[in-house]
């Protein structure tokens, strides 16, 4: 299996603080400055421009984490499937300014939608597929044509299974899946999910982003990496087992712990 090399979620401040950190190994990257409406609707464009300025001779990958804020990526109003569509257009604006190659973009799934997925008459399973085909199809064939992958982060996912069918069922390379490691291990401890490592290894060769956070299982905390009661030795063998494609980032609510990750992970021989 290939060496992980961990990259970080950061806005602009966080790359200029960890800049040599990101730049000697090339690491990985995700933009977290595009994905409030406020921003996508004001000239976003000189933030982007210092952020190019500030990558200059990075090689490694980048992406962004796409809008998400206030919906549904599978909402049952049609109105606000077209708000939706149209931010997911201007997410991916940003991926042509900035040349990024990768959107994360929010599961539609609920813990709601765990118990009522197959209810009579109508199974809602398959409302759920149609409502996001109607509202990321648009998305997904655009990225396409500009080489971004769409990732599909799960948030209140139960079964890992429904979310890799849903993205299966778009027919393309352009829309793959991202797990989010506190997110799962929440869902795991709270509602009784599969273990964080049963969720990317359910992933398989569709996996091509994770978000590394530790938590506790009782809130979305975004500690770093060692501070929770994540099994961290299965989660980056199951990483690791996917391939080469997976960008495992470092998503912490406080940036200046990335040293103290970096630290756990190496320490044990795990990721570099």
């Amino acid at each position: 299996m290939h060496q992980i090399v961990v990259g970080a979620a950061l806005a602009l401040d966080g790359i200029r603080q960890h800049r040599d950190w990101l730049f000697e190994a090339q690491r990985d990257i995700e933009l977290q400055d595009f994905f409030t409406a406020e921003v996508l609707n004001g000239d976003w464009r000189p933030h982007a421009a210092e952020i190019r300025a500030a990558l200059d001779g990075h090689g490694g990958r980048l992406g962004i984490h796409g809008p998400f804020w206030g919906f549904s990526t599978a909402s049952r109003d049609p109105d606000i499937r077209a708000l939706v569509a149209r931010r997911m257009e201007q997410g991916l604006d940003v991926c042509a300014a900035l040349g990024a190659t990768q959107m994360v973009i929010h599961s539609p799934y609920t813990t709601w939608d765990h118990r009522n997925m197959d209810m009579p008459p109508q199974p809602y399973r398959g409302m759920i597929t149609h409502f996001a085909h109607d509202t990321l199809g648009a998305a997904v064939r655009r990225a396409e044509a500009e080489g971004v992958t769409l990732v599909m982060e799960n948030i209140e996912d139960m079964i890992p299974a429904d979310r890799r069918a849903l993205v299966d069922s778009f027919g393309s390379d352009a829309i793959r899946l991202s797990v989010d490691t506190g997110h799962a291990h929440f869902a795991h401890v709270t509602h009784g999910a599969p273990a964080v490592d049963y969720f990317i290894a359910d992933a398989g060769a569709q996996l091509h982003h994770v978000h590394l956070q530790d938590v506790d299982g009782y809130a979305d905390r975004h500690w770093s990496v060692g501070q929770g009661t994540i099994c961290w030795d299965a989660v980056f063998r199951a990483i690791a087992a996917c391939g080469p494609q997976v960008r495992a980032v470092l998503e912490l609510r406080d940036k200046a712990l990335i040293p103290a990750s970096m630290r756990f992970i190496t320490e044990r021989g795990l990721a570099r």
